[in-house]
């Protein structure tokens, strides 16, 4: 491939932490990212530059563009840590993958550009059956529900609970749970979504804004006895939830859409019911679980691609000239798809 001197890129302007937690809501880019035209990156040993075909927008990449993610930003480097493209040149020990198509996670480079780097620990090659939407999208909501899937099969005595049940992660735990055998019980802030929810596979699903809905929540868990809380709002209702499930019940915290605090009303269930609360960071389960683990989860998730049973809902693909212009309207719509930029 003919690689340029300098490639077109979203870089973040902002360095280290905030200290805010404001969330991952955008009324306008101007604040965090500037479109410019920057250098293409140089490779070390075992690094990939990828030409990108897609990239995609998650709430932790807007959380990392405020300064509230976990990993500090640097000025002056491009956003965007998930993408799919093509692997234009590599770096010693990499060779093998140059003009491969892979799916991948960026590491000293971001993925909002024309070009990113990443390195073979973080790439995938995907088979053609798996189209570039779904390649985009393949490590941070399918991997973390295969992961979280498994610790409440093991840890949810036969059902869980979900917050945020019509995002794309809820969707893709949805339909894994069906073809498991497991019980979702999914928690939705709108009436629509209900149904598409249980559609998808959740066994019941419920609008959390409506009225009464706590009262039907806590009779339907006192029959299905979920002992896990897979949560990414932890807000007041995550917590009025988690108070109101069995003994030995687990709230596990992966993201924070909530608009409110959560409130630890009864502490006491702590120490007389064995309830535990605990975060899950995806960067870190990767880190932490056995290679066969990490490898089993891999093929899961590709094969549920390319057979068809997950589908990357995409709503829009942006430019990334467009972007300031575009993607906060975009991302403001609730549960629309996945927004992708396109360099």
């Amino acid at each position: 491939m003919n690689i340029p001197k300098t490639m077109r890129a979203l870089t973040v302007k902002g360095s280290g932490f905030s200290g805010t937690q404001e969330g991952p809501s955008i009324a306008a880019l101007e604040p965090y990212l500037d479109f410019q035209e920057i250098p293409v990156p140089s490779l070390e040993s075992g690094q990939l530059l990828i030409r990108v075909r897609l990239a995609n927008i998650n709430p932790s990449d807007l959380h990392f563009i405020k300064g509230e993610y976990g990993i500090p930003r640097i000025a002056g480097k491009p956003g965007g840590f998930e993408a799919c493209g093509d692997v234009a040149a590599a770096g010693e020990g990499a060779e093998k993958l140059i003009g491969k198509r892979v799916a991948f996670i960026a590491t000293q480079s971001g993925a909002w550009a024309e070009y990113a780097v990443s390195d073979t620990r973080s790439a995938t090659v995907m088979p053609d059956a798996v189209r570039d939407e779904d390649a985009a999208a393949f490590y941070v909501n399918p991997l973390t529900a295969v992961a979280m899937f498994e610790i409440a099969r093991v840890e949810g005595a036969g059902a869980f609970l979900m917050s945020a049940a019509a995002s794309q992660l809820g969707k893709l735990l949805a339909g894994l749970a069906r073809d498991e055998g497991v019980k979702a019980i999914a928690l939705v802030r709108r009436a629509e979504h209900v149904e598409p929810v249980k559609q998808l596979g959740a066994t019941e699903a419920f609008d959390v804004s409506a009225e009464g809905a706590m009262t039907r929540i806590a009779e339907t868990m006192k029959s299905l006895k979920p002992r896990v809380f897979l949560d990414a709002v932890c807000d007041r209702i995550s917590s009025d939830v988690f108070f109101a499930m069995p003994a030995r019940a687990h709230w596990i915290v992966y993201g924070r859409l909530g608009g409110d605090d959560a409130r630890l009303t009864q502490p006491g269930q702590f120490i007389f019911m064995d309830k535990q609360i605990r975060g899950f960071w995806l960067t870190q389960w990767l880190r932490e679980q056995p290679k066969e683990t990490v490898a089993r989860a891999f093929t899961t998730v590709i094969d549920r691609f390319a057979t068809g049973k997950w589908h990357t809902d995409v709503s829009a693909i942006v430019p990334l000239a467009e972007a300031h212009a575009k993607l906060p309207a975009l991302l403001g719509q609730p549960n629309a798809g996945k927004v992708m930029l396109r360099p």
